[in-house]
């Protein structure tokens, strides 16, 4: 007997990055999993001897759970004068610089205890959650030493372990200089690659391992060598890539077999072949392209034509994105970067979960897969991309136990 089912539901099961509709459709989970997946009229038997637990969906749809794969969403402090430095005219290359930007939040980060940071990075955590995300990525970064690094992934484990979520974590020391380091960039590379990773990757602390590749951060070359020691260490990588410049990101992240490029705004063919060919995931990341006012569009139409994979993500941040709604992030990836709704909600689901290397568990509705999903108040699909600043969820479910209002009919 399953331990619960779903009925009366219309699916988008996002098999393939499509809406995969099924019509007066039916979802079972046992032990955490889905069981079956269906039509209702194919049920093998009556529901109410089939589940112990049976809800009741009243003609709603259900999606895979969301799935945030790019968020800084563990950090202390916020950068709203930089906000304001920004509509002033100064850019963020020039804040950045003047010892603004990340440089800003290391210092803040630095400074706030394991309490205080869970504190923050549940709340943040919440709204996300509060919108149907049920698996999350969480990047370091803002420490940028070997204690405050670990304690943001530390962080990250920890209000995974205490909220219905799945977290992800991805170790990020290679995100800027930190001041202490301004004028020795190779010592400091030593350090990440000497003693943080390994410290992260003895302690189990991260899942993946990331950079910033960018004039105003490290260069391709730098970049390979953190790469090439989290290669060594068994840890897959991502990438940071191209957002500010083309400095061949999406080319260095395909040679390393990285499971995502992200931001992308500038990256060329070339680049965009090589990700075709390894399966590296691009991650489209609107919110920081709407929040930085930038005007270079990420070559979307490219990804189609080499059919690369297109995720969607907050890219949840203290300076260039901080965006706390999903929902939003479709919305822009449709007006800004003009994918379709479809497009869309297959880059928080299933392309979502395989830029996180999760895409034999997560990201679709199929027999085996972790019994993660949403119930949704909408007309269609596409409407979760429609609306601005609404929320239709009805009910989240994660790991087959449902934590919205859904009604029992057992």
């Amino acid at each position: 007997m399953w331990d619960a089912l779903w009925t009366n539901a219309r699916l988008a099961t996002m098999r393939g990055g499509r809406y995969g509709v099924v019509e007066r459709g039916a979802i079972a989970a046992s032990g955490g999993r889905i069981a079956w997946v269906g039509g209702a009229a194919d049920l093998p038997g009556e529901p109410a001897k089939l589940a112990r637990e049976i809800h009741e969906c009243g003609g709603r749809w259900l999606t895979p759970g969301l799935v945030d794969c790019h968020t800084h969403l563990v950090h202390a402090g916020n950068r709203a004068r930089e906000f304001e430095q920004r509509l002033e005219g100064a850019s963020y290359e020039e804040i950045a610089r003047a010892g603004g930007g990340i440089v800003a939040t290391v210092r803040a980060t630095r400074a706030a205890s394991e309490v205080e940071l869970a504190a923050l990075a549940g709340k943040r955590l919440a709204r996300l959650v509060a919108e149907g995300v049920t698996t999350v990525e969480v990047k370091s970064g803002y420490g940028l030493d070997v204690a405050a690094e670990t304690k943001m992934l530390r962080v990250a484990r920890l209000v995974g372990a205490t909220a219905a979520i799945e977290v992800r974590t991805t170790f990020l020391g290679a995100h800027a200089l930190p001041p202490e380091f301004r004028d020795r960039r190779e010592a400091y590379l030593d350090l990440v690659c000497e003693t943080m990773l390994p410290a992260v990757a003895g302690a189990g602390l991260a899942d993946a391992v990331d950079a910033f590749c960018e004039r105003i951060a490290f260069t391709p070359e730098e970049t390979a060598r953190v790469f090439e020691r989290a290669r060594a260490l068994g840890l897959p990588v991502k990438l940071h890539a191209d957002q500010l410049s083309d400095c061949g990101g999406a080319a260095l992240a395909a040679r390393f077999g990285a499971l995502s490029a992200d931001h992308l705004e500038y990256a060329s063919e070339e680049g965009i072949r090589a990700m075709a060919r390894a399966g590296t995931v691009a991650v489209l990341l609107p919110g920081a392209f709407y929040f930085l006012r930038e005007r270079q569009l990420p070559p979307v139409g490219l990804l189609r034509e080499h059919g690369v994979p297109m995720a969607v993500a907050t890219d949840l941040n203290p300076g260039s994105s901080p965006l706390e709604s999903i929902l939003l992030a479709m919305n822009m990836a449709c007006t800004l970067f003009r994918l379709t709704p479809e497009e869309a909600l297959a880059g928080v689901t299933a392309h979502g979960a395989r830029a996180l290397g999760l895409a034999a568990s997560h990201g679709t509705l199929e027999v085996g897969k972790v019994a993660d999903f949403a119930l949704w108040d909408v007309e269609t699909p596409g409407e979760l991309a429609y609306r601005m600043g609404a929320n239709p969820l009805v009910a989240r479910v994660f790991r087959g136990v449902p934590d919205g209002p859904s009604q029992s009919l057992a």
